[in-house]
């Protein structure tokens, strides 16, 4: 059982998968950053200040805790078990998201752009059509 274990995880595709999941976590901590650190207080300073992180919806007032009452601090209510609405929460997340897909696209792209061109394949008739022929090659060969 290890053997096989062992040939499975020496695949290719296998090892090559391994890899991306790495550099892809990696990946992710950068976009977040770039993300939480640049692009939405640009777009916060944009907007006159505006910090989508701490925009959210109290859902239950009644389990606010009196600690907490009117609070703004999104962590600190969702830590106390409050039931929330986080949509800034959810914005800077598809900005994320956004910005990966973007970068995926460009480096697919950009290695589509270095492959060569697949050569054409040379498309051949259908079968039936070559059936036909044969079967009017051979009504042809009768009458002569």
């Amino acid at each position: 059982m290890f053997k096989e274990f062992k040939a499975f995880i020496m695949r290719g595709n296998v090892m090559d998968l391994a890899i991306a999941v790495i550099i892809g976590a990696a990946f992710g901590k950068i976009v977040t950053s770039l993300t939480d650190d640049i692009i939405m207080p640009l777009i916060g300073k944009v907007f006159g200040g505006l910090d989508f992180s701490s925009h959210f919806l109290v859902l239950n007032a009644d389990k606010v805790p009196p600690a907490l009452a009117g609070s703004t601090d999104y962590a600190a209510l969702k830590k106390a078990g409050v039931p929330l609405l986080g949509y800034g929460e959810f914005i800077t997340q598809a900005v994320n998201f956004l910005i990966v897909a973007f970068i995926i696209f460009l480096m697919i792209r950009a290695v589509n752009r270095m492959m060569p061109p697949a050569p054409e394949e040379v498309a051949g008739d259908p079968a039936d059509v070559v059936l036909l022929r044969e079967i009017r090659d051979e009504l042809r060969a009768k009458r002569v």
